[in-house]
């Protein structure tokens, strides 16, 4: 007996699931950068260009998700 839908692959799954949790928790991360910029004594500045606030959560959400995934 077939279904009358079409299944979804697994890695489809867990792409959705990735996007899902990067929407949930990029503002987390997006409000964690802000307080970032604005308190003193954040050290030296990495060498090359500074990344705008929105890069460094979206750079701080991607690095933090895979931990989600593990397990």
């Amino acid at each position: 007996m077939t279904r009358p839908f079409a299944t979804v692959s697994r890695a489809h799954q867990e792409q959705v699931q990735f996007r899902i949790i990067l929407g949930a928790t990029y503002p987390v991360f997006l409000v964690a950068a802000v307080v970032q910029r604005l308190l003193p004594g954040r050290g030296a500045a990495p060498p090359g260009p500074r990344r705008s606030v929105f890069g460094e959560a979206r750079a701080m959400a991607l690095s933090a998700i895979p931990f989600a995934f593990m397990g």
